[in-house]
């Protein structure tokens, strides 16, 4: 008999996702679903991708106040995770999918989205330093967002090398349509995004406090950050250039070294060979990230290139990945580097 996941939030694009991956997954068994206006229809009536799952029907959130299984997912919209987490049982463990846990700053959260804070709860990035060890030691584990996933793992090892500046660092990022999750709103209608490309949230995108808390934890000097997202007409997907001022003598190997250096061994970062660069098309299905790098000496600055699944890496895939460190299982069980293509 496997291990048992719950899941709330799972007639949404992250919880479709998770389900997909939690399908093919050698440990684990999927228990209760439950949503929130979905409840009460057929999984496969929202998820039509994932047969196996036939006759299995959404329960209300509220269920799950008396769940037995071994791990939950919150795939919940934000603000949503901390009341549902504050019903569950004490001691089972818990992956938050949302934002509702992932800032210490309680002010940040409020400036951000609005409402109490529900409290800080591990940080799930396992690549970054320290954090596989108190991600497997932790009942409660904060699943980080698409866009600070892509963008920390890109500037972090030159941060922590000091190979770059910490106070002008500059990010564009665009995201596929699915980032902003499965609700209905008109801006996201086909007709809407296709043949456009739209900068949105400039100067007060809710990721940029995540983004430079985790930055700011790798270093002992302020950081600091211009962050623009761009929706892109493509379903998922995040491609993220980020910049940064060079180091004095700074060249394009000892960034290409600093990046080896942090990710050798890391079973889902990929820095790319010498002349390639990210593709979003790449990472799709996947739950890798995608680096590539270069010194630009005619502007002085250092540019990192990442490209994620946002609903993978992004969401469900690092998800399950902490879940897998919380329950004793290897890392990679259930997950793969690969993307899927044409």
């Amino acid at each position: 008999m496997g291990m048992t996941a719950a899941l709330a939030g799972a007639s949404g694009y992250a919880g479709g996702e998770l389900l997909r991956l939690l399908l093919g997954h050698p440990e684990i068994e999927i228990g209760p679903l439950a949503a929130g206006s979905s409840a009460g229809q057929d999984v496969t009536d929202v998820h039509p991708h994932l047969p196996d799952l036939t006759g299995r029907v959404f329960a209300d959130v509220s269920a799950l106040a008396s769940v037995d299984a071994d791990i939950v997912f919150l795939a919940l919209p934000h603000g949503r995770s901390g009341a549902v987490a504050a019903t569950l049982p004490d001691g089972v463990r818990v992956v938050d999918l949302g934002a509702d846990h992932r800032l210490a700053d309680a002010e940040a959260w409020l400036r951000v989205y609005g409402g109490d804070h529900a409290g800080t709860w591990t940080y799930g990035m396992p690549e970054l330093p320290g954090a596989r060890a108190a991600i497997r030691a932790s009942t409660r584990v904060a699943a980080p967002g698409c866009f600070p996933t892509a963008v920390t793992l890109a500037l972090a090892p030159l941060l922590g090398a000091g190979l770059v500046d910490t106070e002008d660092i500059v990010v564009v990022a665009a995201s596929g349509t699915s980032g902003a999750g499965r609700s209905v709103k008109a801006n996201l209608l086909g007709s809407e995004v296709m043949n456009d490309l739209t900068a949105y949230r400039v100067g007060r995108h809710q990721h940029r406090p995540e983004i430079l808390q985790a930055l700011r934890g790798l270093v002992n000097t302020p950081v600091s950050m211009s962050f623009t997202t761009v929706l892109a007409p493509t379903p998922r997907g995040i491609l993220a250039t980020c910049t940064a001022r060079l180091g004095s003598a700074v060249t394009t190997d000892m960034l290409r070294d600093a990046l080896d250096a942090a990710y050798t061994g890391e079973p889902f970062v990929r820095v790319l060979p010498p002349g390639r660069w990210p593709r979003t098309a790449a990472t799709l299905g996947g739950n890798a990230v995608h680096l590539q790098v270069a010194a630009d000496h005619e502007s002085g600055r250092a540019v990192v290139v990442a490209a994620v699944d946002n609903l993978c890496k992004g969401a469900a895939g690092q998800a399950l990945q902490c879940a897998n460190l919380m329950l004793g299982l290897p890392e990679t069980s259930g997950l793969t580097s690969s993307g899927i293509a044409p």
